[in-house]
């Protein structure tokens, strides 16, 4: 049982060296993204579901955190500021399948064709989702969801999702590199950092497990993968339940992804529960909080409903298009550690995450990250007493 244990742990430590620098400098851009874009004028610029409201939902959803829990917070903070209720769930979206670090893992692990996939499915379930959310919640529901959300419960990451340092005034590269920016932009960098570590963790710990644990037959039968024709219909509606029990976020699934392609899951199981952590149960949960229980439902069935779909137009595009792999070579868990450019690329990443940590202790950043974790029970503005950082202003 022992060794069992420690042959799990080690393949879960050596596939988190494998996408350690992706994780680095995917947080890196996402910081810099988000130190210029502003969440204050998200709800004024998402006032309805119309085309142009949800392209600017889905532009602001893939500039932010990948972290699930920071979304569905953030998501919850437009609607209240009177942003429309479809235009913040198309945020959520974008946040947590069409952002960079998610890209770039699942080139690393599996190859560009799921990173294609997962973004281009992305859209397809959006514009879906847009679509149920219209036939489903009427008027009436989307009042009873804002009483609910008014309320102003809390859930998980508040302080993550309302904290906002952009720097709105000057040139792009200036503003990137004046002592604000750089300051926000290691405060972005290690409060993504903080909010997702567990998740990312969690979700290698038991990718490491399946893999070392779980026969790869398990996953065949479950998919069905015998018969390719019975697979590519079983796999979208599995794919999502596996992520609902499993727990694990945006980023953190990606492991176990790979883990269900080399099993024998077809590839519109796969891109499904990529899709399928904004339903772990953590979060409907969270929706319930938040809006209600009778909301929270359909919320739960909406959004499976555009996940499944969603599976199923890319196995059927990217089938015709000839572009689904035909070999389960993703590589998730390699044996050990070699010196490669996977090597050279994390010590890079882990100087560059050296500098940040140095900066966001040196402006504040460790009261930030305490108040980070108080969550939604005053209203007022934290802010650090160091001259080159930024004020942080939260918002409920």
């Amino acid at each position: 049982m022992f060794q069992a244990l420690l042959h799990a742990l080690q393949m879960a430590f050596v596939m988190g060296w494998e996408i350690l620098w992706a994780l680095i400098f995917g947080f890196l851009i996402s910081g810099a993204i988000q130190a210029v874009v502003s969440h204050s004028e998200m709800a004024r610029l998402l006032p309805d579901d119309s085309p142009g409201s949800i392209a600017r939902a889905t532009l602001l959803g893939a500039a932010s955190s990948s972290c699930s829990y920071a979304a569905v917070a953030i998501g919850r903070s437009i609607f209240r500021k009177g942003g429309d209720f479809t235009a913040a769930m198309a945020f959520q979206f974008a946040s947590t399948n069409l952002v960079l670090e998610l890209g770039l893992i699942l080139t690393v692990l599996m190859g560009w064709r799921f990173m294609v996939a997962t973004w281009a499915g992305g859209v397809v379930m959006i514009v879906i989702l847009v679509v149920l959310m219209r036939l489903v919640f009427s008027r009436r529901l989307v009042e009873e969801a804002r009483m609910q959300a008014d309320k102003g419960i809390a859930g998980r990451m508040e302080g993550h999702a309302a904290m906002d340092m952009s720097v709105s005034e000057g040139p792009l590269f200036r503003r990137l590199t004046s002592p604000q920016g750089v300051t926000a932009i290691s405060h972005y960098f290690w409060m993504d950092w903080a909010s997702l570590w567990f998740d990312i963790a969690l979700g290698l710990v038991i990718a490491g497990a399946v893999a070392a644990w779980v026969p790869p037959e398990v996953w065949t039968r479950i998919f069905d993968a015998h018969h390719p024709a019975t697979a590519k219909l079983v796999g979208p509606l599995v794919g999502p339940l596996i992520a609902v029990v499993t727990f694990v976020c945006s980023v953190g699934n990606i492991p176990l992804a790979a883990v269900l392609w080399n099993g024998g899951a077809s590839f519109g199981g796969v891109i499904a529960f990529i899709f399928g952590d904004l339903i772990v149960l953590p979060i409907l949960d969270i929706y319930r909080r938040y809006y209600g229980l009778k909301v929270a439902a359909l919320l739960g069935l909406v959004f499976y409903a555009a996940m499944a779909s969603a599976a199923y137009v890319i196995e059927l595009v990217f089938g015709a298009l000839h572009l689904i792999p035909t070999a389960r070579a993703a590589r998730p868990i390699p044996e050990t550690i070699s010196w490669s450019y996977t090597t050279w690329l994390d010590l890079i990443g882990i100087a560059v995450s050296a500098l940040l940590f140095w900066r966001f202790l040196r402006t504040g950043g460790p009261a930030m990250l305490k108040a980070m974790g108080e969550t939604g029970s005053h209203d007022q503005a934290c802010h650090t007493d160091a001259s080159p950082g930024p004020r942080h202003r939260h918002h409920h």
